[in-house]
C-alpha cells in the first residue's frame, strides 16, 4: 500500500533528521521545510547516504504564514505532520524568552490552521518531560502532574498542548499525538547525520564530544549539591535512533486510524536515570577518551533530577528503547570524528 506524503518541520535538526530517515526506510514520502536556524542543508546529504532517497526540501520559516501556505500549494499531498520547528534550549530561553514563545507558538498556531484547510489527517508534536516540571516522584508516568514550568521553554511545550487539545476540542478535524521526549542523545550509527549545532552548543552531548576532540577546552558540570545518589543532576538519556522510529508508529497510528482516541501523549524514555558524571563516565568507558570537565554553579531552570515510565508508549505502540547507553556514546563520538575528517567540527 502507498503511504501517504509526510511533512517533518525542523527537518534537518537532529531529531528531525533521524526520524526523516526512519520515516523514508517505512516507505514515507517526506517533505522537510527548515529555516536552517540550527542546522544546515548538508544534512539532507547524510539522509541521501542512508536511505538512498533524496527528500523533498523547503527552506523557508514556519512563522512565516505566506511561505507555509505556499509550501501546502506545492505539495497537495501531505496527510500527516511531525512538527520539530521549535527552539529548544532551555538556558537560551531564560536569557531570550520572547523568541522562544514567537518561534514556538507561532510556527504550531500555523500548521494547525493550515491543517484544516488542506485536510491533514494528523500531527504528532515534539514535546517534553519539561511539562512535568520537578516532579514529586520519579518515574514520570503520562499522569505525573503538569508543574509549573521552571524555564519559556519548558511553557511553550505546555501551551503548545493546551492549544492542540483546545483546537481538536473544538472540533477541529484531525488528530494529535503528543511524544513528551526526555534526553535525546547520539547520532545515527552510520555517522552520517547527528547532532551539529551552529555556534556553541547548548546540549550536554555535542559540548561534551567537542570537549572530548580539542575544541573545546573544558565541560562545565552544572551543580555538584543536588539531592541525588551523588550529587549531580539526573536525567532519562535517550538514543535518536530510538526516538525517531517512534514517531514512525505515532504517524502510522494515526493515518491508520489505529485508535478512536482524537489526541494521545506517550512518554518517550528508557526507564532508567543517569547522572551527568555517569553519562560522562559512560562516554569515556565506551570510548576509551577523557573528558575535561569542571564543576559549574548550578544553571537556572534545570530540574533536579527526572526520568521516565515509558511503560504506556511500551505497551500500546509497541515501542521501546533498547540501545545501551555505551553504544549510543560510540555513536555520538564517531559522529564528531566524521566532523573533524570532513573539517567541518
Amino acid at each position: 500500500m502507498k503511504k501517504e506524503m509526510i511533512l517533518v518541520t525542523g527537518g534537518t535538526g537532529y531529531i528531525g533528521s533521524h526520524t526523516v530517515v526512519e520515516l523514508q526506510k517505512a516507505g514515507y514520502p517526506v517533505v522537510i521545510v527548515d529555516n536552517l536556524s540550527n542546522s544546515n542543508e548538508e544534512v539532507l546529504d547524510g539522509i541521501t547516504n542512508i536511505t538512498g532517497i533524496k527528500p523533498e526540501f523547503v527552506k523557508a520559516d514556519c512563522t512565516d504564514m505566506e511561505a507555509m501556505k505556499a509550501l501546502f500549494a506545492k505539495y497537495p499531498g501531505i496527510k500527516g505532520i511531525i512538527n520539530f520547528a521549535a527552539s529548544k534550549a532551555v538556558g537560551e530561553s531564560m536569557q531570550k524568552p520572547l523568541l522562544y514563545y514567537r518561534n514556538n507558538l507561532d510556527t504550531l498556531m500555523n500548521l494547525l490552521d493550515l491543517m484544516a484547510v488542506h485536510e491533514v489527517k494528523g500531527i504528532v508534536f515534539s514535546s517534553s518531560c519539561t511539562v512535568y516540571g520537578e516532579p514529586d516522584e520519579n518515574p514520570v508516568t503520562e499522569r505525573s502532574p503538569i508543574k509549573k514550568a521552571t524555564s519559556p521553554y519548558g511553557n511553550t511545550k505546555q501551551i503548545s498542548e493546551e492549544i492542540i487539545t483546545d483546537v481538536i476540542n473544538a472540533g477541529a478535524p484531525f488528530k494529535s499525538i503528543i511524544l513528551r521526549y526526555f534526553n535525546p542523545v547520539g547520532a545515527h550509527p552510520s555517522a552520517e547525520i547527528g547532532e551539529l549545532p551552529n555556534g556553541v552548543p547548548q546540549n550536554l552531548i555535542p559540548y561534551l564530544t567537542q570537549t572530548a576532540i580539542g575544541i573545546r577546552k573544558e565541560l562545565s558540570v552544572f551543580g555538584d549539591d543536588y539531592d541525588t545518589r551523588d550529587g549531580y543532576c539526573i536525567r532519562d538519556f535517550i538514543d535518536v535512533v530510538d526516538l525517531a522510529r517512534a514517531h514512525v508508529i505515532a504517524v502510522e497510528r494515526m493515518l491508520e486510524d489505529k485508535s478512536d482516541a482524537k489526541i494521545e501523549i506517550f512518554n518517550l524514555g528508557t526507564g532508567n536515570g543517569l547522572s551527568v558524571m555517569e553519562l560522562i563516565e559512560a562516554f569515556e568507558r565506551a570510548t576509551g577518551v577523557k573528558v575535561p570537565y569542571k564543576i559549574a554553579p548550578r544553571r537556572a531552570g534545570d530540574i533536579e533530577q527526572v526520568w521516565a515510565d515509558p511503560s504506556y508508549a511500551n505497551d500500546v505502540l509497541g515501542w521501546t528503547a533498547d540501545t545501551p547507553i555505551d553504544d549510543t556514546m560510540r555513536a555520538a563520538w564517531a559522529w564528531q570524528c566524521r566532523l573533524r575528517d570532513r573539517g567541518i567540527m
